[in-house]
């Protein structure tokens, strides 16, 4: 697990994006931080636990991409 220390003005949604790409994320990334929870607009310099972002990949290809 990886760590990202929040600047002034964070939020959870941002962090996310910034982190995976993705507001997605942001779920995953709460759970992994029980003790900020109740925050809404983080300060700078508290430290979060960044759990692995895992990618999501189709089970099919579409037609264009299978070569055909």
């Amino acid at each position: 697990m990886t760590k990202y220390r929040t600047i002034q003005g964070d939020t959870w949604d941002g962090v996310a994006f910034k982190i995976s790409g993705t507001e997605s994320f942001m779920t995953t990334l709460m759970d992994a931080n029980p003790d900020f929870i109740g925050t809404i607009i983080f300060s700078s310099g508290n430290i979060l636990n960044v759990p692995e972002v895992v990618v999501d990949t189709a089970d099919t290809l579409p037609p264009w991409r299978m070569g055909e």
